[in-house]
């Protein structure tokens, strides 16, 4: 992966895709090299116990926001040895979601020691699965994106 030739490595927090990214990255011969390790913190006291999510910014914003996806990025950063770290939360249904996060709203983020934290929110459409597989794309070519912007 392209994170071998500038020495990156990679940590990922999931809630939504369930350990998915870190299965899509460790099926890469010789992704040993570069990822680091993953969290999976599909509940708020594994978000708050594993990545020191704030319980306040949890309970002022909801699991799906981009501030929680921010501190899911940073504690990520901060509780492994990566240097590039990435985030997701969302619904991804069939239930859960409401008039401001309809079910497809996801948030993702990436956190790098060598630049600013980066969040996007977009919307997935389809069921479960579709929203699940569309997220780890979406993460990957972000991680893309990042090492583009910071080589």
């Amino acid at each position: 992966m392209a994170l071998r030739a500038p020495g990156w490595t990679l940590a990922v927090a999931e809630s939504c895709t369930g350990g998915w990214i870190a299965k899509t990255v460790t099926d890469i011969p010789g992704s040993s090299g570069w990822f680091d390790r993953g969290f999976v913190t599909y509940s708020n006291a594994a978000k708050s116990e594993l990545l020191g999510v704030r319980e306040v910014t949890l309970a002022e914003h909801g699991a799906v926001s981009a501030e929680v996806v921010a501190e899911m990025a940073v504690g990520a950063l901060e509780r492994s040895r990566a240097n590039l770290a990435l985030a997701v939360s969302g619904i991804a249904g069939p239930d859960g979601g409401g008039p401001d996060k309809p079910v497809g709203t996801v948030y993702l983020a990436w956190a790098s020691r060598e630049g600013p934290t980066r969040v996007e929110r977009r919307h997935f459409k389809g069921g479960r699965d579709a929203v699940r597989r569309e997220t780890v794309v979406a993460a990957l070519r972000g991680v893309l994106d990042v090492l583009t912007l910071q080589s």
